[in-house]
Order: C-alpha cells, then structure tokens, then sequence
C-alpha cells in the first residue's frame, strides 16, 4: 500500500473519536503487534505538529526503550511528510537528530531512548510512550520524566501504544489495570486481547486481538506463528505475548499470577496459634523477608515482614525500579539505619516474635546467619529456642522439597498472603531452575535487580510447617503428595 492514501477502518476511526471527541489526557492503545499502532501514531503526531491540533511553539516526543526503536515512530512519519507535497512544504526533517519541525508553527518534534542521558526539562504538549510493555517493573524515569514535564501545558495528550507488558508488576499492567476501571474519565482504553481460556490456536482468538487481521495484517503469517508455538511449547509464551496480547511471560514463573491472585485473600491473626517461620537473610543489596505462617482447617495464613537498609532506598528503588520507598511509607517495608542490614534490629524483631506467638519452627538459609545468632542470644533466646532454628541449604537437594510444598498449597488455594505488594513482586519474579540428573527444583530470579527473597522465605516457612504437622483427618497432608502437583 505503499504511495496510496491511508484509508481509515471502522476501529481505527473509534480509536480517534474516542480519543478526541472528548477530553482525553490519556490514551493506552494495545493490541498485537503489526496491527498498524505506529502507523496510526505517526498520524496523530503530525497531526499535532502541523495539522489543527498543533499549539504554537509547543514541544513532542515519542519515547522507546532503545535508540532503534525510539527512531520508529520518527521515520514513519519522515516518510509520510515526504511522500505528501503539503506536508513537506511545511515540515523539515532533521534524519541525524530525529526531529521533525514547523518553523511556521514553531513546533518540534523528536525521538527520545530510555538511553539518552535524561529528559528531564523537557515540556511536551504530546508524548507518545512506544512499547511501554517492556518495560520491566512499576517504575521508568523515562516515562515519568515526560509525564511531568506535561503539566506545565492546559490539555496535554499523552499516548501508550504497545503489545500487553509481561507481568502484573510491569509498569504498563500497572497502568492499564488503573485504567480500565475508568476511575479517571480523561483515560481512554482501546484494549484488544485474545481470552487467556480461548483456544489459542483458533482463527476466532487471533481475531480477538488483531483487529487487521486479514486486511493488512497477513493471516498466513499469523497462522504460521501458531503453529510453530503449537510444535513447540517453548515458543507459546512468546506466541501469546505477541499475537494474542496476553500478559504472559516468556519465562516460566513459579507461580502463575491467576494461581497467585486466587491465594490473596486477608489472612487471620496469628496471635493464640502455632506458628512456623521461614527467613532469608541479606545484608546490603537484596531484601531480608521474615514469612510465619499458620494452619487452620487445612488453609495457610501467611504474614509477611520486608527489611532493607534505610541509606539511599530511593537510589535503589530507582536501580530496581520497585517503589521501596513507596512501600516503606505504606509500611509494607522495614528499614534500618545505614547502608546495610543491621541484624540487632531484625534480633528485637525476631525476640517480639517469640514473646507473642508460639513459634514452632523457624527454617532459615544458613548464608549470614552466623551474624544473627550471637544477636539473638543477647536478646535473651534461651538454648531451647535456638534449636528452633532449622538450617536449610539453598540447593537442588533440600530447597526442593520446601517447593514442592508450597506449590501444592498455592494450586490447591489454601494460603491467604494479603497480595502483600512486597512479597507479591518477589512472586512475579521467582523463575525455576531444575537439576538436570535429579529433576530437583530451585528458585531462580532473572536479573541481580529482581528479588525473589519473599518467595524463598515463603517456601521455608510453608515446607517447614507441612513436615511438622503429618497425615491429618482429612487425608494425607501436602507433605505427603509433594511433586504430584505442579502449576
């Protein structure tokens, strides 16, 4: 279709009137890739940069994760103002700095990367967010830089065109989820995705999140993808992400997030029950997470307790791009003073514990532990208690087990851990390694800045209970059917 004049379809026109018929702050545009988002982008900025939309001397921006990608949108509609005689005679193209301007106008028009030194200063009218799905954690000081750089200006547009993010921590979830329970009028959604029980194979699934599917989106290529996912499981994730718009990760998780949703429930006291706690320790980089758990009736209630060091949690909420600040003034997270884990506080918290719930077990990761104990005995733990204190080895051998039992509680729905957001990001991020000869399991995080330390101390916590309580009434305990069950 190259040379001819764009055509509009009907979707394409509801995008638009949804967009600008009333006011709109906000637009999140999502459906598979190859549906025509840029080139529908590329419209909408040349429509602010010289068409009735244009404010005089106002500043744009598309904003992409790589200096590739944020040139995309810039050479599509180079192209477009190329190819059109009116528009050329109005707009230059600047190829080197990725810049589109109307010196009539005095408007300016430029690609921006999350590789660019900063944009901070910048004071856009109109900012377009591409790909913002990939986009790992809550937070981007890309995205945030020109989101309130936009608020020097009375009707700012900013728009998110982009296939669905991975999890229901990434940034993009986070702000589609907010946005379609319309709370905010001035938020537009246009949300084409494909129903995660479909048949994802089926021409009717495609279709769900493919609104050009046979048109200018090639159906044999569609096809041909699913049925390379179908020969190989491998590639499904990567299917549904891409083709189906589904919030799925390439990655095999731990635990599915409909699993971890369906286990949110509030738990109940501990106080007056027999409790069983899993810790992992850390000292300046990753979280120390304290879980304790109790049974009731079968079910499991699950609280949670994050600790990091005090000193710059705003440089490392940035690194990791997780509000720990955020969640320290909610009180979802501990702080201690310094630069790193100061073990005489997690000692008094570990010593308040004991004094108000009958602790029975406490299984912890042997890495650093030999920093806590003597801290431990000044706080007054007897000899008695300390042998509550179970070392467990992170390996294949003993961690797998631990797993297994949390696994069965979490697929069965018997645990109710609050959605506490702390140890709700580290499920998001707990990945499995296998051991190749044995099968055994072990949890895994993909990067050094994704934690996982909730999860482990979970599955100490879980494990350590389950071993103690045996065979009840009802049938064999979860310890007992361990690696049956998988999620």
């Amino acid at each position: 279709m190259v040379g001819k004049p764009m055509v509009l379809r009907d979707w394409q026109k509801e995008i638009i009137k949804g967009i600008y018929d009333t006011p709109t702050r906000n637009a999140i545009i999502s459906f598979a890739r190859k549906n025509g988002k840029t080139a529908l982008t590329a419209c909408l900025l040349l429509l602010h940069l010289v068409g009735p939309e244009a404010m005089p001397n106002s500043q744009l921006y598309s904003a992409g994760r790589s200096r590739r990608q944020a040139a995309v949108l810039f050479e599509l509609a180079a192209k477009m103002v190329r190819m059109n005689p009116d528009l050329k005679a109005y707009v230059l193209v600047r190829d080197t700095a990725k810049e589109l301007l109307c010196s009539e106008l005095g408007t300016l028009y430029h690609a921006m990367s999350a590789e660019a030194s900063t944009a901070h200063g910048t004071s856009p009218i109109f900012v377009v967010h591409d790909e913002l799905g990939q986009v790992k954690g809550p937070r981007d000081d890309l995205y945030s830089a020109l989101e309130t750089g936009m608020g020097a200006h009375e009707a700012p547009l900013s728009i998110v065109i982009s296939t669905q993010a991975a999890t229901d921590n990434d940034l993009l979830s986070v702000i589609l989820d907010d946005a379609v329970t319309k709370s905010d009028p001035e938020t537009k959604v246009f949300f084409y995705t494909s129903d995660p029980e479909a048949d994802p194979f089926a021409e009717e699934t495609m279709r769900a999140a493919n609104p050009a599917l046979g048109d200018f989106l090639n159906i044999k290529e569609v096809k041909a993808a699913a049925e390379k996912a179908k020969r190989m499981p491998t590639d499904e994730a990567n299917y549904r992400n891409l083709h189906l718009n589904q919030r799925v990760n390439a990655e095999s998780p731990f635990v599915s997030p409909s699993i971890w949703k369906m286990n949110g429930a509030e738990p109940k006291p501990l106080e007056g029950r027999k409790v069983w706690m899993g810790i992992d320790l850390s000292t300046s980089r990753d979280l120390t997470f304290f879980a304790s758990v109790a049974e009731e009736n079968g079910s499991v209630d699950v609280h949670s307790s994050a600790w990091l060091p005090g000193d710059g949690i705003e440089e490392k909420s940035r690194q990791d791009r997780v509000p720990y600040d955020l969640w320290e003034e909610q009180g979802h997270l501990n702080t201690t003073p310094g630069k790193t884990i100061r073990y005489g506080h997690l000692a008094r918290h570990l010593r308040e514990v004991f004094d108000t719930q009958d602790v029975q077990k406490v299984a912890f990761d042997p890495h650093k532990y030999q920093i806590l104990e003597p801290l431990l005995v000044q706080e007054g733990f007897t000899e008695d208690e300390l042998e509550r204190f179970i070392p467990v080895q992170q390996t294949y051998k003993f961690m797998s087990p631990y797993l297994n039992e949390l696994e069965a509680y979490l697929v069965e729905g018997k645990l109710r851990h609050g959605m506490h957001p702390v140890l709700t990001m580290c499920a998001a991020n707990a990945r499995v390694k296998e051991g190749r000869v044995t099968g055994d399991r072990l949890l895994a995080k993909p990067s050094d800045t994704e934690r996982i330390d909730g999860m482990v101390a979970l599955s100490l916590a879980v494990g350590a209970m389950a071993s103690d309580l045996g065979p009840t009434d009802s049938g064999p305990s979860v310890y007992e059917t361990r690696g049956i069950l998988t999620i």
